[in-house]
């Protein structure tokens, strides 16, 4: 058998054992539930990341709800491409910005407040599959809302409902709850260089 020939029987060989591997492992996972995925960490991508996955379900027909908790009542491009999907995702956004603008706990407290009251009702919504609870995180990280109440509350969830709540510095009790919890790395941003927020990139 030629070289090349060799080569190639050799790598087919070896594919097709990683493929009867990958099956059998594939397989093996039976489980089908709902999900509380945590998105956290210093790098950028976190709510990209929670869009993304909404954008997936949207194509499957679930029904969607987003909360967002830190961010002003600014119109993301997230926001409008979303609203083209008319009564399919229910979109609140309920922060009255960052907590460095508005400088007023008391204010921030009761903003908080208000999300999770729009997300307890949502979580209530029996037509609705996933859930994005965007900057969840920083709430919870400055004791606007109780840990314990969130994470209970996330936890009782009915069994088909997915939750992706994203934000830096993810309580360790909300990380130990989660399905799935991803942490962004910083490791290079334009923002150090002098970029500055760019339509279409950061909203």
């Amino acid at each position: 058998m030629p070289p090349a020939a060799d080569d190639e029987a050799r790598h087919r060989a070896k594919m097709a054992n990683r493929k009867a591997v990958q099956d059998a492992e594939v397989a093996a996972k039976t489980v089908e539930k709902g999900l509380l995925v945590v998105h956290t960490g210093k790098g950028k991508g976190k709510s990209t990341a929670a869009f993304g996955l909404l954008l997936r379900a949207v194509g499957r027909g679930f029904r969607c709800g987003v909360v967002q908790f830190g961010k002003g009542a600014w119109q993301s491009g997230e926001r409008a491409a979303v609203e083209r999907f008319g009564d399919q995702v229910q979109w609140h956004t309920l922060g009255e910005g960052f907590t460095w603008e508005t400088q007023d706990r008391a204010r921030d407290v009761e903003a908080a407040r208000r999300a999770w009251a729009k997300a307890v009702e949502l979580m209530a919504d029996p037509s609705i599959r996933l859930i994005v609870l965007d900057e969840l995180n920083i709430s919870l990280r400055y004791d606007h809302l109780d840990i314990a109440e969130v994470v209970a509350t996330l936890q009782a969830r009915r069994a088909d409902l997915h939750i992706v709540v994203t934000g830096r510095n993810a309580k360790p009790e909300l990380v130990e709850a989660a399905d799935l919890v991803t942490e962004m790395t910083l490791v290079k941003h334009h923002f150090a260089a002098g970029v500055k927020a760019q339509e279409g990139i950061e909203f």
